[in-house]
């Protein structure tokens, strides 16, 4: 899988003044790879909260944004050797610190977990609806497909963004209209770069997970009351032990 996006600032200086103004320079890297290419070195000014003057290592010169930022810029593009400098900032301030933080994501990675279930689908085209919900995964990237037959398929398929736990994990959660027929194969299929090949679930049809949970509460009943019974008996052969029978004339 391609590495995932990564950016970082790497200086943030905010000068305010006694009047309330203030004006802060922000130097930022941003890459998604450790290639020298791709990556952007940028380095912005703002006066309140209004940017005014930036450089930017893709365009390769100051450009101004407002009247004085654009006299800024004039000014810093004919100061000689501004510019040769700026331009190997990409080089000499983002590229190992890409390294690092590439190194740091993409080692740190959690595999996730997959539950798949079925829904009643009402008023749809199809009677039933499959989620697949993926749990607990680090980094955020990730595709979730479907398979029919081994084949993929996108129509009648649905899915929410990667939404963000507190733990920083992430999950997500994609949806497939589904008429079932006999015979037929449907899996889920994770990619993510936690995993050395993708995480394929078959659908089990065997039984609905409504009929399914139905029967699993009713044999953990059974086994509950089974469990009371015979620890009542015992209790009670205990107890018949510990008696003296007196006879009576």
């Amino acid at each position: 899988m391609a590495s995932s996006f990564l950016s970082f600032a790497l200086l943030f200086i905010t000068v305010y003044t006694a009047d309330g103004f203030y004006e802060f320079v922000e130097s930022s890297c941003v890459f998604n790879s450790t290639k020298l290419d791709d990556i952007e070195f940028i380095k912005s000014y703002y006066y309140n909260k209004l940017e005014y003057t930036r450089f930017s290592s893709s365009v390769g010169k100051y450009v101004g944004y407002t009247e004085y930022g654009v006299r800024n810029a004039e000014y810093w593009n004919n100061l000689p050797g501004e510019l040769s400098r700026m331009r190997a900032q990409k080089e000499t301030y983002c590229l190992n610190h890409a390294e690092i933080y590439q190194e740091a994501a993409l080692t740190k990675s959690v595999k996730p977990y997959v539950r798949l279930h079925s829904e009643e689908h009402h008023g749809g085209k199809h009677p039933t609806v499959l989620v697949c919900s993926v749990f607990d995964f680090y980094p955020k990237r990730i595709r979730v497909s479907w398979q029919i037959d081994e084949k993929e398929v996108t129509s009648g398929v649905t899915s929410t963004d990667e939404l963000a736990d507190s733990d920083w994990y992430y999950q997500i959660h994609s949806h497939l209209e589904y008429t079932p027929r006999s015979g037929e194969k449907v899996s889920c299929v994770v990619e993510h770069a936690s995993l050395k090949e993708p995480l394929v679930t078959d659908w089990d049809p065997s039984m609905p997970e409504s009929e399914r949970n139905k029967i699993a509460i009713g044999a953990s009943g059974l086994i509950l009351g089974l469990t009371l019974s015979l620890a009542g008996f015992i209790y009670y052969k205990r107890k018949a032990r510990g008696r003296i029978l007196v006879p009576t004339n």
